[in-house]
């Protein structure tokens, strides 16, 4: 297969990569070539089958996508999540030469909010356009699905709507943080109920199910998250412990505690969102059987920590932030007051 990856170098795009090498896949990459990576598996040296053909351009720029005035491939995918008319000039110039439009969406595109078990019928967020300038983080996803389908139609497209995505590379800083401050050890405020169901996708078993829906000839919408309760807050935090091995002493605590300390859900302590509210059935509750039924396949949560785990370590500890995303976790004085506990030196 020839696959051609827009960006390709962070978190989604860096495991698409990965795993289409590993499938032996010839790949083509498009991007500002701000990143330099060596993607695993890829011996350096000149670009060919097994390795990665690097173009460069901004597609946010006046000719920024030059670079893919010719050539043809299998599929491309792509996962931009800023302004749609960037997805929407990239499929209206890939259209005749490439085969399948796969585009990494998100459940956000659903009208807010949807309700617990919702499928891919479920309603759309309005006002969304393909060919739109930057607006707000759903309607840009819903008008870059909106552009893949307007140059390649419904039987060429694919949108993969995903939800909560963790694992190595991730520059986003949920799980790290997490990874992190259950390092430092000590006392760690760990939001209950223990049994929370959770929702999420390991970004390398996204990164699969993406390139077997190109194998496949898949069309359409998928919800890509993993079955609810295929973790819980409690088996996300105890694994975290077992693979740092910091000492810490997780203190569940009651979802009106945290919320009547000031606590934001899902910000301040990443992943978690008190079961019954809005933001819950939302992120934590999508049907996914759509999924299921055509090949996504969920490694547990013990292998998806301390894979992360271990790439943390492997680039000293820090994880890479994107700019355009604000950063997550608690203050150590707000969590040690919640507690009960001296603040940490």
């Amino acid at each position: 297969m020839r696959l051609l990856v827009l960006g390709g170098t962070e978190f989604a795009g860096r495991a698409v990569v990965e795993a289409a090498l590993g499938r032996g896949w010839e790949v083509t990459v498009l991007n500002r070539g701000r990143h330099a990576v060596l993607f695993r598996g890829t011996p350096p040296g000149p670009p060919g089958p097994s390795g990665v053909r690097a173009l460069q351009g901004d597609r946010t720029a006046p000719g920024g996508l030059a670079a893919l005035a010719s050539g043809e491939w299998d599929a491309v995918v792509d996962t931009w999540s800023a302004a749609p008319r960037a997805v929407d000039d990239a499929a209206r110039l890939l259209a005749d030469r490439v085969g399948r439009y796969v585009y990494v969406s998100s459940c956000s595109v659903y009208a807010w909010a949807p309700p617990a078990g919702y499928g891919e019928d479920a309603p759309l967020v309005e006002e969304a356009l393909a060919s739109a300038d930057k607006t707000d983080y759903a309607r840009d996803k819903r008008g870059g699905e909106l552009a893949a389908l307007g140059a390649f139609g419904a039987e060429r497209s694919v949108f993969a709507r995903a939800g909560l995505i963790l694992g190595p590379y991730e520059n986003i800083g949920r799980l790290p943080w997490w990874l992190g401050r259950v390092a430092r050890g000590g006392p760690v405020l760990a939001p209950g109920p223990r049994d929370l169901a959770l929702q999420y996708v390991d970004v390398r078993d996204l990164a699969e199910w993406l390139l077997g829906a190109v194998e496949r000839e898949l069309s359409g919408a998928y919800n890509l998250i993993s079955p609810q309760g295929h973790a819980t807050m409690g088996s996300l935090l105890d694994a975290c412990v077992r693979v740092t091995g910091g000492g810490a002493e997780l203190r569940w605590t009651s979802p009106e505690v945290v919320l009547s300390a000031g606590i934001e859900p899902w910000t301040q302590l990443p992943v978690w969102i008190p079961a019954g509210s809005e933001g819950y059935d939302a992120l934590h509750s999508a049907d996914v059987s759509r999924a299921l039924g055509t090949g996504l396949s969920c490694r547990s949560v013990d292998e998806t920590v301390a894979d992360t785990w271990s790439w943390l370590q492997g680039i000293g500890g820090s994880a890479p932030q994107r700019v355009d995303r604000p950063g997550v976790g608690l203050d150590p004085a707000v969590e040690a007051k919640v507690l009960g506990v001296p603040v940490e030196g």
